[in-house]
Formats: C-alpha cells, structure tokens, sequence
C-alpha cells in the first residue's frame, strides 16, 4: 500500500471541548467521573452521550451504537479531541462499520491504546492521520499516578519537549542507530490484523510493541507470527513497551529480554525496552503515531526522539 501524506489534527488548547467514546468495553462509571474531573482540573471541558453507558454483553453498547458515536465525534466541530473510556474488547467491530472518509475530513486528536490499537493503525494506514498512544479516561486519567503530564503537553499542546521520562526507563536490547515512523500498538492487535483487510504496514517504521499479562512463550509466538509474516523485515527499529505482567518468574532461569532477542536479533536494527506508555504501572506516557521518531542505542542507553510536531496550530 502506498504511503498517504501525513494528516495532523489542530493541537489541543485549555477550555477545548474533548469528547469521550467507548468503542470497546464497558466501564465503571466511578472511574469514568474521576477521569473526566482529573480532565476539567487540566482546563478541558468533557463531553459525552448518554449512550456511552449502554451495555450489551461486555461491550459499551451494540457495533452500530459504538461507530456512529465514533463518527459523530469527528463531526462535531466543537470537538477538538477524542479521549477513549477504556480499551478491553471490541473495536474490531468497527473496522469496516466506520466510514473512515468522515475521520480524513474531519482530522482529530485520537487518543487511545490497547484494544484501540485496531483503530489507530487503520485510521494511519487508511488517512495519513496522527494518533496518539496514551491514557484513557476510566483508566489512567482516573489514577492519581496515571499519565505523564509532560508528554500529554508535548504530543498534543506542541508544549516543552519530549521529556526525559520517556527515555529514563529504556534499556538498551540491540546497538545501532534509525529513523522512521513511529507506528504500533498492542502486540495482541497488531498479530491479529495478520490476514485481514486491516493487516498492519510496518515497512519504515520504528515499531514501538506493548502488551499486558501475556506470558513469555506468548511474547514469543506474537512476535514469531508478525516475523514469519514478514512484517519484521522491513522496520528500521523496535521499541518495546514496559511488557506488564509479562516478565517470567526467577525460577525459570531466563527474561523476557532474552526472549525478544532470541526472535530480533537477527533483523539488524536498533531494539529498546521500557518506554512506559500503554499498559503500565504507573504515569502513561504518550507517543504520536505516525510521526518521523529517530531511535538511538549503544552497549549503555537508548534514546527515543520525536523529530516532528504532531499537531498543527
């Protein structure tokens, strides 16, 4: 698939309306309203349908409920962004239900991750547009630890620069230096788009992977499965996630560094692990999706930079 110019949603300002969608799972409503104050606190102004609270099996309403919500959301001009309640299940959905014409004519801030992965990466490969790897509401936002402030600013108010926490955790995996597309997600969704219509476009990308509670075999057969896919030969360089209650115990003698290694090694790209956004333990970080990043190891540290705004005034 040919690559479609970058398409950059207006940046975020204090008093912007943010609307919040569900377009996977249900959620608790407790931890909805903490994560719409911590919202207002940051000066922006939340705003939802009624709807949002339906429930049908353990999704947050019917397929058609969800995609016309989401499409809404893009259409609402006073809407500057779209804030996702939670991830969970369900936005595979939505895929082919959503008329992504009305998201290329309407560029927004889309913020999400986890189960969101689906929608992001098909709304990049089929528009050009940015999205944003970051909290949600009924889940980070919620917490009183549970995003990271500065990166918030700098992806979506062109605010500061990208902080040094987003690097602080990174370790070093494999030496060399490249620039590309930051693009990725959950690594669950990203082998699940293998052999659908909606199959991940990895060529010239750093790929940043993340995931939660999946064990190392798991990691493996993921990642073995995006390789023998070939969706591996053709990025310039992998960043992985914190990998959450992913890690083996002690007794069984080996880490899950050395299980991404045993499977990358051989691609000759630059690989860290540690960027804290996605499913952590604490302050998600939030990354742009689609932008030119450039990815630096040595035997000593690694460093992520992101080489382009994200948003437009």
């Amino acid at each position: 698939m040919a690559t479609l110019p970058k398409l950059k949603p207006r940046r975020l300002r204090s008093g912007d309306a943010v609307a919040i969608i569900a377009p996977a799972s249900h959620f608790h409503r407790d931890d909805f309203n903490a994560g719409c104050d911590a919202l207002r606190s940051l000066g922006y102004q939340p705003v939802y349908d009624n709807s949002i609270f339906d429930r049908d099996l353990y999704f947050a309403g019917t397929t058609e409920r969800r995609a016309r919500e989401l499409e809404q959301a893009f259409e609402e001009d006073a809407v500057k962004a779209i804030l996702c309640a939670r991830g969970g299940y369900g936005s595979n959905h939505l895929l082919g239900q959503v008329d992504v014409r009305k998201i290329a004519a309407n560029p927004k801030i889309f913020v999400g991750y986890s189960d969101l992965t689906s929608l992001m990466t098909y709304f990049y490969d089929r528009t050009g547009l940015v999205t944003f790897h970051g909290p949600m509401v009924a889940k980070d936002f919620a917490k009183p630890d549970g995003f990271d402030l500065p990166s918030w600013r700098f992806a979506l108010e062109q605010q500061g620069t990208f902080p040094a926490a987003a690097n602080a955790t990174l370790q070093p995996l494999a030496a060399g230096k490249a620039e590309g597309i930051l693009y990725g997600g959950c690594l669950s969704l990203l082998a699940e788009s293998l052999g659908t219509p909606y199959e991940i476009h990895t060529s010239g990308t750093i790929l940043f992977i993340e995931d939660v509670g999946a064990k190392p075999y798991q990691i493996d057969r993921m990642l073995m499965h995006l390789k023998l896919a070939g969706k591996l030969d053709q990025v310039r360089g992998l960043v992985f996630g914190e990998m959450l209650d992913s890690n083996p115990s002690p007794a069984q003698g080996y880490s899950l560094e050395e299980v991404i290694m045993r499977l990358v090694a051989d691609l000759d790209v630059p690989v860290a692990y540690g960027l804290r956004s996605g499913h952590v333990s604490r302050q998600n970080i939030t990354l742009p999706m689609g932008v030119n990043a450039s990815l630096s190891v040595d035997t000593s540290s690694a460093k992520l930079e992101i080489l382009e705004p994200a948003t437009i005034a």
